[in-house]
Formats: structure tokens, C-alpha cells, sequence
């Protein structure tokens, strides 16, 4: 059995990284999008923004219409149309 990885090379925890964007279909649900766009989360709220600012038209292509930013699991604000 191979010991843990050292630090420098573990996943941040969700601690580490508490925001977050739920991505919304039109109805409000949820939608699965495929790497790498899946489970992004972020350190700073500022970060989880300039992320969604440059590739909402691509989420756009997966049929997400909205997003709601969260840190942890407290709403922030959203849901924010992605249509133009």
C-alpha cells in the first residue's frame, strides 16, 4: 500500500474551495454538464465569477439557462439568466 500523497498534490477540500455554481435548466433544475465544466469550485467568490464571466456561453451550449453562486451551502445570489 502506497502512504497518502504529500499536501502539495491533494484535491483541495470543499473548505478550501466553498464556492460554487449551481448550474439550472429553464424549469430551475439541475444540470449535469461533462468535464470540465462539472464540480468546479473555487476559493474566493471573485474567482467562482471571472470562471462563470468566461465560459457562460459555453454552459450555455449544455442547456444551462441559469446559475446560482453558493458558498458552501448558502445561496449567494441567483439564479442569474445566461441568456444574452
Amino acid at each position: 500500500m502506497l502512504p497518502d500523497q504529500p499536501p502539495t498534490f491533494r484535491p483541495p477540500t470543499a473548505a478550501e474551495r466553498p464556492w460554487w455554481w449551481r448550474l439550472e435548466d429553464a424549469s430551475g433544475g439541475v444540470v449535469e454538464v461533462p468535464e470540465p465544466y462539472a464540480d468546479q469550485r473555487f476559493a474566493s467568490q471573485g474567482d467562482a465569477e471571472s470562471w462563470v464571466g468566461e465560459i457562460w456561453a459555453e454552459l450555455a451550449e449544455h442547456d444551462v439557462a441559469a446559475v446560482t453562486l453558493l458558498e458552501h451551502d448558502r445561496v449567494v445570489y441567483g439564479p442569474m439568466s445566461l441568456s444574452a
